[in-house]
């Protein structure tokens, strides 16, 4: 299939999730379906990395360093939201990949968290089925580890979430689904982001293989946010996404930059402001960061896989649908 026969899913403004109190009682009880599927996945994942020697930490909402969200923030991202506390500005977490670098290097080499994320989208991303404006990942990152070792844990992870899923929740993802959710087949296929532009376009090619697969799939090599491992001498990045079949990214990740030359080089390069990360700098600089990879894995993106949403707003009880507010 051409990049040009291929369009983004799009959700009819009519089907867009609703507040609780709007619910018919069908509706409230297919919520109820989800939250089942919901708490199910939560434990099976958080308990994969508690097994796994993970440290799971507390998440933090205001910090003066966030994620930038290079390179799609004039697509994606309507406004941030800064607020002056104690004579600092400091912003919503976007993302906890600093934190998380910081942390790994000096006191917890393999750690994860449940992060709360605000990334106030376009109101039109209400349509895509795959946006909201608050959600939650599972932030984790491992000191030393590399890109195969985190494809490894995943794929674990997301093995024994199916099956346990099929053993103890099968009425209600048969309830839920239109077709059978199956385990998926291990290790997962991984593709470079080049390859896939040659077949399906620079912006077609996300949509493409969401609709061609049939299995979970790793995609590589994606221009990225500065902290994203960089090989200069190749123009490889050292990242990966991952996708599934009919539905579409569910986690972001990467290898991280340490070395405080090529930190501070990608910053100028692009156009970062350095002051919203002088400690990382600081730290770099001193030798004090360490190699390490993680992701993130967004939770009501796996949710929604797993159950056959339309929209993964429809995983949350209180939906945050762009351009929407609700009184809860």
């Amino acid at each position: 299939m051409k990049a040009q026969e291929i369009t983004a899913p799009c959700v009819p403004l009519s089907e867009l999730p609703k507040p609780l109190d709007q619910l018919s009682e069908s509706e409230l009880e297919r919520k109820a379906c989800i939250g089942k599927v919901m708490t199910h996945t939560l434990q099976s994942l958080t308990s994969t990395f508690v097994d796994s020697g993970f440290q799971w930490l507390l998440p933090v909402a205001l910090s003066q360093s966030t994620d930038p969200l290079w390179s799609d923030p004039g697509a994606s991202i309507e406004k941030r939201i800064e607020i002056d506390i104690y004579g600092k500005v400091v912003r919503t977490t976007a993302s906890m990949i600093i934190h998380k670098l910081v942390a790994s290097s000096l006191a917890y080499p393999k750690l994860f968290i449940l992060s709360p994320n605000i990334r106030i989208e376009k109101a039109e991303r209400a349509k895509t089925g795959r946006h909201i404006y608050e959600f939650s990942q599972i932030d984790f990152e491992a000191r030393d580890a590399s890109s195969k070792d985190v494809f490894s844990l995943v794929e674990g992870a997301i093995v024994k979430l199916v099956t346990s899923l099929q053993k103890d929740l099968k009425a209600e993802l048969e309830a839920l689904r239109c077709e059978p959710l199956k385990v998926p087949t291990v290790p997962f296929k991984v593709l470079d982001r080049e390859d896939l532009e040659a077949e399906y376009g620079a912006d077609g090619w996300e949509a493409g293989i969401a609709e061609s697969i049939k299995e979970p799939v790793w995609v590589t090599n994606i221009p990225r946010e500065f902290d994203d491992f960089e090989d200069f001498a190749t123009g490889k990045w050292d990242n990966y996404d991952l996708f599934m079949p009919n539905f579409g990214e569910i986690l972001s990740g990467a290898k991280r930059e340490w070395e405080y030359e090529k930190i501070m080089k990608k910053i100028e390069r692009d156009e970062v402001k350095k002051e919203n990360y002088a400690l990382l700098l600081k730290l770099a600089k001193e030798g004090k960061t360490k190699p390490s990879a993680g992701a993130g894995i967004g939770i009501e993106r796996i949710v929604g896989w797993a159950t056959g949403v339309k929209h993964i707003a429809e995983t949350q009880p209180f939906p945050r649908v762009p351009g929407t507010v609700n009184e809860l």
